[in-house]
C-alpha cells in the first residue's frame, strides 16, 4: 500500500515589490550639480521625488517589509505624491 503525504495546495508567495527608479543630475548653480531620484511603487502608483540617498532607501525598504498594507492605505490616494 503507497501512502501519499498530502501536500499543501497553497504555497506562501514571496514577498517582493516592483519598482521604477529614476535617477538624473539637476545643475543648481555654476559648477554645481546635484542627484536627483524618483521612485514609483508599481501596483499602487504611489511615486515619490528624493534628494537623499537615504530617504530613498528608507521609503523602499517600508514598502517591502508590509507590501500588501501599502496597497490598502494608499488607495484613493493621488497615484503622485512628492516629497522634497
Amino acid at each position: 500500500m503507497l501512502w501519499l503525504k498530502s501536500m499543501p495546495t497553497e504555497q506562501p508567495s514571496p514577498r517582493s515589490c516592483l519598482f521604477t527608479v529614476r535617477l538624473w543630475v539637476e545643475e543648481i548653480g555654476p559648477d554645481q550639480h546635484e542627484v536627483r531620484m524618483q521612485v514609483k511603487h508599481v501596483l499602487s502608483g504611489e511615486t515619490r521625488s528624493f534628494r537623499q540617498w537615504q530617504e530613498e532607501v528608507t521609503f523602499i525598504l517600508a514598502r517591502l517589509s508590509n507590501p500588501q498594507t501599502e496597497i490598502t492605505a494608499n488607495a484613493g490616494l493621488p497615484s503622485s505624491v512628492h516629497d522634497q
